[in-house]
């Protein structure tokens, strides 16, 4: 499949060989690339007046394997470009009268079959062997990347223990906290539109000293990628003024539950320690089960 800088590209370049329909496609793409990107083949088709057959026509003309993968290639321009206003105006057209919930929801369930189908298995398998075999993991998000990044943090400090999750309040923090970081360090970097400049430079930051870097992102063009020894691709919305971090959560928890099957003997006894632990400390409400009502 043709990148995304190389679509817009070739339909410049091949805009005078396009015929009438084509090139209607081709204005319409070229003046409003942001919403195109997320208008099936109907819609857009609608939008330009034309057959959705032409719409169809034209993906393949331009190399890809059809009308998903060109919609794919237009959406990969845009993350970083939005600004919030944009993605509201894209979350009103694209919404429109369709009910939320489901419209939301499909979306979703579709970024996570994506996510599924273009993970490669090296990739993930060696993500989880840097983890484990690092002296100490750092993890690192920052904005609505944060909350991923606690996650996972929560979880792999009762599987490992040497790991760490940076705080993010600067970039002269972030320096900090990385200043021992060497070529037996793990930083797991992960990083969504529009990308922060924080995250990208304390992964230059870490690679520059030797340290191995896992990458979770949306995109193989994500910046963070430039410096990636493992890059993990999670598939994620950006056509709504709220991120769609339900494909990255999974793939994140795939990763928690891979690190501790490989270690799950050293596991279940750190979790038979901790539910003494919680036991005595009475750290879970206690409850007796269902009741029968009389």
């Amino acid at each position: 499949m043709e990148t995304s800088v190389d679509i817009i590209t070739k339909i410049k370049e091949n805009y005078n060989d396009f015929s009438k329909g084509h090139k209607k496609i081709a204005d319409f793409v070229l003046s409003k690339y942001d919403k195109a990107a997320y208008l099936n083949a109907s819609s857009l088709a609608a939008e330009v007046g034309i057959s959705e057959s032409t719409v169809v026509r034209f993906a393949y003309e331009l190399g890809c394997d059809g009308f998903a993968s060109f919609q794919r290639a237009l959406q990969e321009i845009i993350p970083n470009k939005l600004t919030s206003v944009q993605r509201m105006d894209v979350t009103t057209s694209r919404m429109g009268d369709k009910d939320i919930l489901t419209t939301v929801m499909q979306a979703d369930l579709e970024k996570i079959k994506q996510t599924l189908e273009d993970t490669d298995r090296k990739e993930f398998s060696g993500a989880v062997d840097a983890i484990i075999n690092a002296k100490n993991v750092y993890i690192l998000g920052v904005r609505s990347a944060a909350s991923i990044a606690q996650f996972v943090y929560f979880y792999t400090t009762l599987l490992l223990p040497n790991v760490k999750l940076l705080h993010t309040s600067s970039s002269s923090e972030i320096f900090e906290q990385l200043i021992r970081t060497d070529k037996t360090s793990v930083v797991l970097a992960i990083s969504f539109p529009r990308y922060s400049k924080r995250t990208l430079k304390a992964v230059q930051f870490a690679s520059s000293r030797g340290s191995k870097i896992i990458t979770i992102a949306d995109s193989p063009y994500a910046p963070i990628n430039e410096y990636a020894t493992h890059k993990l691709i999670a598939r994620s919305d950006m056509a709504s003024f709220v991120d769609s971090l339900v494909a990255p959560l999974s793939l994140v928890n795939s990763l928690i539950v891979a690190i501790g099957m490989r270690r799950k003997d050293e596991v279940k006894k750190t979790f038979e320690q901790l539910e003494q632990i919680w036991d005595e400390y009475e750290v879970y409400e206690k409850t007796e089960g269902t009741r029968n009502e009389t």
